[in-house]
């Protein structure tokens, strides 16, 4: 039997490297799968497991938060997460809820989060009796979690505003648009960042005074320092925490125009004292003072002789404008306009 001559190649020897350049890429490939689908579902559960962590750390600090059903899909590029029935609700008695919350993140980017509120929300005020929000979109973003602050947006489309039978009117009855945004900025600042288009008021409601049946527009700027001691378990540890590190708001500009501007802030610095309320003062011109006021009594929030006054000194400090030009100040517990208290400054939380 000759033997095969060894310069020649061998034909077995082709066709098995033929076979590996076949099903090696199908192995890889399969191989890529089997690694993402296991990536997949062990990100489902780390979500699931934060979210009952989340919720029962809340729960512990004194905040109500639950759901009564919960979906996780998006397999395999996504993970999708369905609420339904949610609430939530703090120990002043603030609270929102909704029947039914959407959220998403790419596998690819898990720590970016849209959330979307399709069946629109409710929010709760302690004294106001609930608010039923609709729209054509409500949705908000999350993302950036090690910043201070995260990033985080909202945005609503076509709001319509219905208290709940009972309830204390609202001060909107729709808008076209509302932002909110806030963002970490350099030397451990914030921004804070608000504004309302298309806003129609409430009849009868002080703005609705104010604005009859012109459009309502709403702009709010501003900064805050030491923004990375913002943190606590509860909303008044956050604030407590976040003053006594000698945390200020900077209103860069903000106002409320409707046909024509209503009030508007210059500049102005504010913090949070030790009971709960704002301190502090912001500039502002205005030439709709007198009517505010009036519209302030009107409502019973301030007294008819306080408005008398406070109306006077707005119209000594006009200028040729017919722009009056003063200081809303925050002292002591007590909101001022020039050298009239209107009375108490607003509370950002109960310290009881």
């Amino acid at each position: 039997m000759s033997r095969p001559d060894p310069s020649l190649p061998d034909p077995s020897s082709r066709g098995k490297r033929r076979h590996a350049i076949v099903v090696v890429p199908f192995v890889l490939v399969g191989l890529f799968v089997l690694a993402w689908s296991a990536a997949w579902f062990w990100a489902k559960g780390e979500v699931a497991q934060r979210m009952d962590a989340y919720r029962d750390a809340w729960n512990r600090a004194g905040y109500r938060l639950s759901w009564q059903g919960r979906e996780i899909g998006g397999f395999p590029f996504r993970l999708d997460v369905t609420l339904t029935e949610v609430s939530v609700r703090e120990p002043s008695g603030w609270a929102l809820s909704a029947p039914r919350i959407e959220g998403e993140a790419y596998m690819h980017a898990p720590t970016l989060w849209l959330v979307a509120a399709p069946a629109g929300v409710t929010f709760v005020r302690p004294e106001g009796g609930p608010v039923a929000v609709t729209g054509e979109l409500i949705r908000a973003s999350l993302s950036h979690l090690q910043n201070h602050p995260p990033n985080f947006s909202f945005e609503g489309t076509k709001l319509a505003f219905a208290p709940a039978p009972g309830a204390q009117p609202f001060a909107f009855s729709s808008a076209d648009r509302a932002e909110f945004h806030l963002r970490q900025g350099p030397d451990d600042e914030g921004g804070v960042f608000l504004s309302l288009a298309g806003g129609k008021a409430r009849p009868g409601t002080l703005l609705g005074r104010l604005a009859g049946d012109h459009p309502v527009a709403l702009q709010w700027n501003s900064t805050m320092s030491k923004v990375s001691a913002f943190q606590g378990a509860t909303w008044p540890d956050a604030v407590r925490h976040w003053s006594q590190a000698g945390g200020q708001m900077t209103v860069r500009n903000a106002g409320i125009t409707a046909g024509q501007p209503l009030v508007g802030v210059k500049s102005g610095t504010l913090s949070v004292g030790s009971d709960g309320r704002v301190n502090g003062a912001l500039g502002i011109s205005t030439s709709q003072a007198p009517r505010a006021f009036d519209a302030l009594a009107a409502q019973g929030l301030i007294g008819a002789d306080v408005a008398q006054t406070a109306a006077d000194v707005a119209r000594a400090r006009l200028t040729s404008g017919e722009t009056a030009e003063a200081e809303i100040g925050f002292q002591a517990g007590r909101t001022t306009f020039g050298p009239v208290s209107l009375g108490p400054a607003p509370r950002v939380y109960d310290p009881r």
